[in-house]
């Protein structure tokens, strides 16, 4: 329930208690508050029974924390056969895997062919360069821009 709750927190809960309460009445006090929560816990515990107990007994597993949208998702989405079956049909690190090993074999086999020397005195270049910035068109290559077209 309070599980939230940091170190300055429980400080200042402290310290403000004791200013309200005084040192005298603050254990009394949180005496009183202590009884209060074990007194809401009890209430909610027995109506948690009385409404399992109503519904009868297909819905014995019910559990009132799956009415929380993000744990019913999380159940949904881990409980379901068919995502199951997609997610292990997909391995998106055997995918990676299988096309770098392509990718070394293509390198490998490409590598052998051309002569060391010539392999070492020039890289070998398989498409465009990307990193490099391409030329400006000439002037009268460039198209017109038009401002009320765009």
């Amino acid at each position: 329930m309070f599980n939230d709750i940091g170190a300055l927190e429980l400080v200042t809960i402290v310290v403000l208690g004791i200013l309200v309460f005084g040192p005298d009445k603050l254990p009394k006090v949180i005496q009183d508050v202590t009884g209060f929560i074990r007194k809401i816990r009890a209430f909610s515990d027995s109506a948690k029974n009385d409404i399992r107990s109503e519904l009868g007994p297909e819905f014995k597993d019910f559990e009132f924390e799956d009415l929380n949208p993000k744990t019913f998702i999380r159940k949904q989405l881990t409980e379901n056969e068919d995502l199951k079956e997609i997610r292990t049909s997909f391995d998106l690190r055997k995918e990676l895997s299988d096309v770098s090993d392509a990718v070394k074999s293509s390198e490998a086999g490409a590598a052998p062919a051309a002569p060391a020397a010539a392999a070492a005195a020039t890289p070998a270049v398989t498409g465009p360069d990307l990193l490099k910035k391409p030329a400006a068109p000439a002037p009268d290559e460039r198209s017109r821009f038009d401002a009320d077209a765009t």
